[in-house]
Order: structure tokens, then C-alpha cells, then sequence
């Protein structure tokens, strides 16, 4: 308790500017406040502020253990806050990023949902296919699919994307089903625009095999369309076409090679404290991710 009550005294004192000001704001004589902060810098073995008559600054040691102290109040007041009545609030504006087919479908009707639940909260929410700068643009979140290659970044995982082979009844019906990875050389494939391959797992090994056809494109949505119109096999993400074979307008083939699934991840830049409104959309995501019925029973 006298620690926690030494790091509070602090707080006020470099937030208020001086002894006076934090001795009236906590109810107490001057000198206790004096003796508290005497007190922390024995413990810690280093001065932590400069003290005149008039004024005291924040030393070098000072000023960065006031941002852990801060952030530690803050943690513990949310804490506090969400165990008694009425919970913690969410307050302020959020940046949020998202691939553009994945957020149409997962990300923006759930925060429709979450602002529901945290009125007090604003939300942008930025969907691009593009790799966006999270520290530069001043991106508080950015949702991602597949694997992660900035190791700079936090990153939590919400789920699994698995991919699979889809082709339309029609098509199947006229072209025949798949059996072997082989047996992609003489089927339509509907291939992204630059794409490296689609990748398999074939026993204990990874492959990835470069297919052909007579379309290509490189937005994944018409490749869904041309795929539901009967124009060939396409290799897409569960998320987005788990509701077409639920109604059995598309069909999965070679389900037995399919490749290792990767993730779905909210990503944020390095920092030692994340607002509470990104903590609480982060959970609000997982929660519903994490549901096997969210996705049909199909992920």
C-alpha cells in the first residue's frame, strides 16, 4: 500500500507541478507528501525531481518512470472499474484498418456491434489491400490475413484462415472433379493477378503449384463471382466462401491437400499501453472469431 501510494503521490506531483498543488489536491500536509516522495527515490535509488521553492522538474529517470507510473494507474483503475457496477466505459476516437473483402464481411458489422456496447467510442475504419504504415497514418489496429512479415508490430491472433479449392455444381458436372493435385493442369483456374501459386499439402511437404487459365484478375471478389458463374476452380479463403458451400452453390475439392492454415491477426505498433478501446474491440473480435457458428461450422 505505501508503494502504491508513494507512485500516486508522484503522479500528482509531476502532473500538478509542485508539492503545494498535490498536497491540496490529496487532502494532506505538505510534508507528507514531501516525505513520500523522499521515501521513492531512497527505494529506488535514484532523484526522480528536482525540487526549488516554486517549481519542481522531472529529471531524465523522472520523466520515463512517470509514463510507466501512468500507465500503471491506468490499468488498475480499468481494472477496478470493470469488476464494479456498471463496468469500464471506452472513450475516444479509433483508427482501424482491414483488408477490403475481409472487412465488408467480419470487421465492419461486428464494430457496428461494438459501438453498440461503447457509445462513447468513434471509429474509422480504413479498408485497403494495401500494407498500410500503422505509426505514420496513426493506425491504432489493423486487421491481418496470412503471415506476418514486421516483426516491429505487436500482433494477436483472433483466428485461423484456412483456403480451399472452390468450383460451381455446373462446373464439376461439366469438367469433372479433381482428384489429384495433377489433375489442376487440365481444369479453368481462376488465378489472382502476380499470385506465386496456390499451396498445398501433399503428405508431409509443402508444395506450391503455378496454375493457368483463361481468366485472371486481380481483385479475389470477381474471382469469387466468376467462380459461383461456373468459370472454373478458384482457390479462396474460407471466411470468404463458407456461406456459399453451406448453401451448396459452391463445392470444395481436394479437401485432403489442403495446405496448413495460417492467421487472422490484429496487429498494433509497439507500446507499452493500448488504449482501452482498442483492448476492448480486440476482445470483441476474438470473442466472435473464436465462435465455430460464426463461421457457419465451415472454419
Amino acid at each position: 500500500m505505501a508503494r502504491l501510494k508513494q507512485i500516486e503521490t508522484f503522479v500528482s506531483v509531476a502532473s500538478r507541478g509542485s508539492l503545494t498543488a498535490a498536497a491540496t489536491a490529496e487532502g494532506i500536509a505538505p510534508g507528507v507528501v514531501s516525505r513520500r516522495l523522499d521515501a521513492l527515490e531512497a527505494r529506488l535509488g535514484v532523484k526522480l525531481l528536482l525540487r526549488t521553492t516554486r517549481r519542481v522538474t522531472l529529471t531524465f529517470e523522472g520523466s520515463a518512470y512517470l509514463e510507466d507510473c501512468q500507465r500503471i494507474l491506468r490499468e488498475l483503475g480499468d481494472a477496478e472499474a470493470s469488476v464494479s457496477l456498471g463496468g469500464v466505459k471506452a472513450r475516444g476516437h479509433l483508427r482501424l484498418s482491414a483488408p477490403a473483402g475481409f472487412g465488408r464481411r467480419h470487421v465492419a458489422p461486428l464494430i457496428m456491434q461494438f459501438l453498440d456496447a461503447n457509445p462513447e467510442v468513434t471509429v474509422n475504419l480504413d479498408l485497403s489491400d494495401r500494407l498500410v504504415d500503422l505509426v505514420n497514418e496513426g493506425i491504432d489496429c489493423a486487421i491481418r490475413v496470412g503471415e506476418l512479415t514486421d516483426s516491429s508490430l505487436v500482433s494477436i491472433r483472433l483466428a485461423e484462415n484456412r483456403r480451399v479449392v472452390v468450383a460451381s455444381p455446373d462446373y464439376l458436372a461439366r469438367q469433372g472433379t479433381p482428384r489429384t493435385l495433377a489433375d489442376l493442369a487440365r481444369h479453368n483456374c481462376l488465378s489472382l493477378g502476380q499470385q506465386r501459386g496456390w499451396l498445398f499439402r501433399d503428405g508431409a511437404e509443402n508444395v506450391s503449384i503455378k496454375v493457368s487459365g483463361l481468366l485472371e484478375c486481380n481483385d479475389g471478389a470477381v474471382l469469387h463471382e466468376w467462380a459461383l458463374a461456373g468459370r472454373g476452380l478458384a482457390w479462396r479463403s474460407l471466411w470468404e466462401v463458407g456461406e456459399d458451400l453451406q448453401r451448396g452453390v459452391l463445392v470444395s475439392v481436394l479437401d485432403e491437400f489442403a495446405a496448413l492454415p495460417t492467421g487472422i491477426h490484429a496487429v498494433f505498433p509497439q507500446r507499452k499501453y493500448l488504449p482501452l478501446r482498442v483492448r476492448l474491440l480486440i476482445d470483441h473480435l476474438k470473442h466472435h472469431y473464436g465462435n465455430e457458428a460464426y463461421w457457419g461450422g465451415a472454419h
